[in-house]
C-alpha cells in the first residue's frame, strides 16, 4: 500500500521538476542580471553593517570606560594639549601626529567645571602657562647646580 503512494509521489515531482525546467529558461541577459544584483545585496548589506558597527562601537567603548575630553589647545598647525577625564582623574596629553604623550596627572578640578564643560578657555590657559611657568623655573634651578 505503502509503494502505489510512493511511486505516484515521485512521478508527480518529476513532471513538476519538468514543468519548472521548460519554463526557467535562462538567457545570459537573466543570468546576469541575476549576479548583480546578488552582488550589489551583498554589498549594499556590508555597507549597513559598517554603518551600524560605527554607530554602536563608540558608545559601548565609551561607556566601559568613563572617558571624556574636557578641553583642549592648539599650539600649532599639529600640535596640541588635550585634558581628558578618566574617572577622578585629569591627564593632561600631549597630542602630535606621531605620538601621545602624559604631560601630567591631577585630581578632578571641579572649580574649573560649569555644567560640565569647562567655564572658558582663560581658565584652562592660565593653569597651564602657570604649570610651564614653575616647569621652566624647576629646569632652571637644576641647570644652575
Amino acid at each position: 500500500m505503502k509503494l502505489p503512494s510512493i511511486l505516484t509521489f515521485s512521478g508527480l515531482a518529476l513532471t513538476c521538476q519538468s514543468v519548472f525546467a521548460a519554463e526557467a529558461v535562462s538567457t545570459p541577459a537573466t543570468g546576469f542580471l541575476q549576479i548583480m544584483l546578488a552582488l550589489l545585496f551583498v554589498i549594499a548589506l556590508m555597507l549597513a553593517l559598517a554603518w551600524v558597527m560605527k554607530r554602536v562601537s563608540p558608545l559601548q567603548g565609551q561607556q566601559q570606560l568613563g572617558m571624556k575630553v574636557i578641553g583642549g589647545l592648539h599650539l600649532g598647525q599639529r600640535e596640541k594639549i588635550m585634558v581628558v577625564e578618566i574617572g577622578d582623574q585629569w591627564l593632561v596629553l600631549g597630542v602630535t601626529p606621531t605620538q601621545i604623550s602624559r604631560l601630567e596627572s591631577l585630581p578632578r578640578q571641579e572649580h574649573l567645571l560649569q555644567n560640565g564643560t569647562p567655564s572658558n578657555g582663560t581658565a584652562f590657559q592660565s593653569w597651564l602657562q602657570s604649570r610651564i611657568a614653575k616647569r621652566a623655573e624647576q629646569q632652571d634651578t637644576r641647570s644652575s647646580k
